[in-house]
């Protein structure tokens, strides 16, 4: 029987030697690579090119060379690095902020998704690279899209040599490195004495759970999240207290502006009196701008009990408590778009505040059917 293709896919930030120490703990193990596949920043390919690549001379191919590994049976070129870019295509130089991190995630789906849609594949995932963030997406990655044959793997290195610019593996034959004590001062000790050991991480693959259609490419978090969370009943908790949203199981966190907004339609749902035995395609309690302005001591109401204010609290000019168009269609925005993130595209059009007809006569609601909301 024919060996499946083994992949190495692993996350790296400023420290390339992390993939030369993973594939001496792999070659201690007996584990072949076939390929190398690297999810990094800008400056992370700048040194993984400098360091282990340098046009055939780096330390990947002394790795090679030293333990007489036929470089042409492991396929790690410039095709094979993955550069997080940001919404404009831009290459990241570090991973600093949400938008930065959301990329990152979204990089290591789309990756994982290919490599694992081979049965021929085997995919061993390192997280001992980067920053731990990027730790957690590879692992999640991992969690939708990794198969029970695939393997998540960490590396660990005797901490003295851990990160040092001169060590990438132990040499068959020890040599005499420069290292830093806890106390910034340099001194000298031979390789003999790095330990590197590989650590098997469980994980539990979940793609079995994926449904078909979320299976033809690769999908955004919050779908992949909703498609392996399966209820018989669709319940949507709106719990005030806890300024957040429950449905299927995932929870989102709302602003307290946002929360009194939203469920202020919620209620409004709830109340409707119309005796339908599904009311998701009813829009009988859908409310046009003018009758939301003139219900204004509802939201405040809400709002009030969300953050504790006294009923005479200074309002503000521009704030939940004195709607006006414009600010009305910033708070329904904000939610549709945290909706988005958190639930995905799936679920969006039923649990936004939605709106049906043309100015001036548009009106606002929210779709999801009264009898499958709690509200709390």
């Amino acid at each position: 029987m024919k060996r499946k293709r083994h992949i190495l896919l692993a996350v790296t930030g400023l420290n390339p030697q992390i993939i030369t120490e993973t594939l001496y703990a792999l070659y201690l193990n007996s584990i072949w690579v076939d390929e190398i596949h690297i999810i990094t920043t800008r400056r992370g390919k700048e040194k993984i090119h400098a360091d282990l690549l340098a046009d055939g001379t780096g330390q990947f191919y002394k790795f090679l060379e030293e333990y007489e590994i036929d470089p042409k049976g492991i396929l790690f070129n410039r095709d094979t690095i993955y550069v997080i870019r940001d919404e404009n295509g831009v290459e990241i130089s570090d991973i600093s902020t949400e938008a930065d991190n959301e990329s990152l995630l979204r990089l290591c789906l789309e990756v994982t998704f290919h490599l694992t849609s081979s049965p021929s594949n085997r995919i061993f995932f390192s997280v001992a690279g980067g920053r731990k963030t990027m730790s957690s997406c590879l692992t999640f990655a991992a969690q939708m899209y990794g198969r029970p044959c695939d393997r998540i793997y960490h590396v660990l290195v005797s901490p003295e040599f851990e990160s040092n610019r001169d060590f990438f593996f132990p040499p068959k034959i020890s040599r005499t490195i420069r290292l830093i004590d806890e106390k910034g001062q340099p001194y000298f000790k031979e390789t003999r004495y790095a330990q590197v050991n590989l650590i098997h991480i469980p994980f539990v693959s979940l793609r079995d759970r994926i449904s078909e259609n979320n299976l033809k490419n690769p999908q955004d978090p919050a779908s992949l999240m909703l498609s392996v969370v399966r209820e018989e009943k669709e319940l949507l908790v709106v719990n005030i207290a806890e300024k957040k949203l429950i449905y299927k199981t995932i929870e989102l966190d709302l602003m307290p502006a946002w929360m009194a907004l939203y469920a202020f339609f919620i209620e409004i749902k709830k109340a409707c009196n119309k005796e339908r035995q599904n009311c998701i395609n009813c829009t009988e309690c859908y409310l046009d701008i003018q009758s939301i302005f003139k219900m204004q001591d509802q939201i405040k109401r809400i709002y009030n009990s969300i953050t504790n204010s006294q009923p005479d609290t200074r309002l503000s000019d521009t704030g939940i408590l004195n709607l006006n168009s414009e600010n009305f269609n910033v708070y329904k925005s904000k939610i549709k778009k945290a909706i988005l993130s958190r639930f995905g595209p799936y679920a969006l059009r039923d649990l936004e505040i939605s709106s049906i007809g043309k100015r001036p006569n548009t009106r606002y609601g929210i779709r999801f059917s009264k009898e499958k909301i709690q509200l709390i």
